[in-house]
C-alpha cells in the first residue's frame, strides 16, 4: 500500500522534469531560429546608392527644400484632371492644359508609387497661376523621359497660356537629343549636355542661374554644363510653362515645341539649388 503513492510522486516529479527541460529548448531555438513572416521582400541596389543618398523618396527629397520653392508639381494626378497641385505649400496649384494622359510610373521615382503624366507633343503642357517679376536667382528641376528629339521641358514667357513673345531660362531638348538650358540678355546664351537623352530611360534635369555663378546645367545628379560669365537674364515678368511654349530663335531649336513624353516632378525655386541639393533629389529617385 505505501510503494504506490511514492511511485507516483517520483514519475510526477521526472514527468515535471521533463517538461521543463522541453519548454527550456524550445525557448532556445526560438531565440536562435531565423525570423520568419508572413511576407518577403527583394531590395535591389546595384549602384549602392542607399547608403549615401539621404531621403528614401523624390518626395521627401523635394519636401526638404519647399521653403525655396515658388511651386513643385508631383504630376500624378489621374489622367483627365485639370489641376496640378501644388506640394510644397505655396498653394500654387498648375492647371493642365490640352490633352491630359498618364502611364505606369517604371522607373522615375518608383518607391514614390502614382503614375507619371504623358504629354502628347501637341496640346498637353501645365500653366502657372500667377507671374513672377524679372527672377533672376532660381532652379528649375523636372523628372522626364522621351525618345523624341525636340521639345520644351520648363521656360519661362511673357504669357501664361498663349505663345510667349519674350521668352527665355528655358530647358528644351534640341534637334540633336541633347538638353540645352538658355537664357538671354540681348543674346541668346545656352549651355549644352553632351550627351542625348532621348534614350527612353528616366532623367532628372536641374538648371539653376544666379548673379553669383552664372548658369549651370546638372544630368542625373552630374554637373554637365556651365557659364560662370553669363549672370543676367532678360528682365521681364513671366509665368513659368511646363511642356511647351515658343523656343523659336534658339540654337537646335526644332519645329515642333511642344515635348513629347511623360514628366514627374517639377518644380521651380527661388533658390539657387547646390550641387549637394541636386545630387540628393537625383539619388532619391534612384
Amino acid at each position: 500500500m505505501t510503494g504506490r503513492p511514492l511511485r507516483s510522486l517520483r514519475d510526477g516529479r521526472v514527468v515535471a522534469v521533463l517538461l521543463v527541460v522541453a519548454l527550456a529548448v524550445v525557448v532556445l531555438l526560438n531565440q536562435f531560429a531565423p525570423t520568419r513572416s508572413a511576407y518577403s521582400a527583394t531590395v535591389t541596389n546595384s549602384t549602392n546608392s542607399a547608403a549615401t543618398a539621404p531621403y528614401f523618396t523624390c518626395g521627401a527629397a523635394a519636401l526638404a527644400d519647399a521653403s525655396g520653392a515658388l511651386f513643385a508639381y508631383d504630376l500624378d494626378e489621374a489622367a483627365g484632371s485639370r489641376t496640378a497641385a501644388d506640394s510644397s505649400g505655396k498653394n500654387a496649384a498648375g492647371t493642365y492644359q490640352g490633352s491630359m494622359a498618364t502611364t505606369a510610373n517604371p522607373g522615375a521615382c518608383t518607391r514614390d508609387g502614382g503614375t507619371a503624366y504623358t504629354l502628347n507633343g501637341s496640346t498637353s503642357f501645365v500653366s502657372t497661376p500667377r507671374s513672377y517679376a524679372n527672377p533672376t536667382t532660381f532652379s528649375e528641376e523636372v523628372w522626364f523621359r522621351t525618345t523624341v528629339a525636340g521639345g520644351l521641358l520648363i521656360g519661362f514667357g511673357s504669357n501664361q497660356v498663349t505663345t510667349s513673345g519674350q521668352h527665355d531660362r528655358q530647358i528644351y531638348v534640341n534637334t540633336a537629343g541633347q538638353l540645352v538650358f538658355g537664357a538671354y540678355n540681348g543674346a541668346t546664351q545656352v549651355i549644352t549636355s553632351p550627351k542625348a537623352v532621348t534614350d527612353g530611360a528616366w532623367h532628372h534635369v536641374v538648371s539653376t542661374m544666379s548673379p553669383t555663378n552664372g548658369m549651370r546645367l546638372y544630368l542625373d545628379g552630374t554637373l554637365v554644363a556651365s557659364n560662370s560669365a553669363f549672370k543676367a537674364p532678360e528682365n521681364y515678368t513671366g509665368y513659368f510653362r511646363i511642356g511647351y511654349d515658343t523656343i523659336s530663335g534658339w540654337p537646335g531649336a526644332p519645329g515642333n515645341y511642344s515635348f513629347t513624353g511623360q514628366m514627374r516632378y517639377a518644380a521651380v525655386y527661388s533658390t539657387e539649388l547646390t550641387a549637394t541639393q541636386v545630387a540628393n533629389h537625383s539619388a532619391a529617385g534612384r
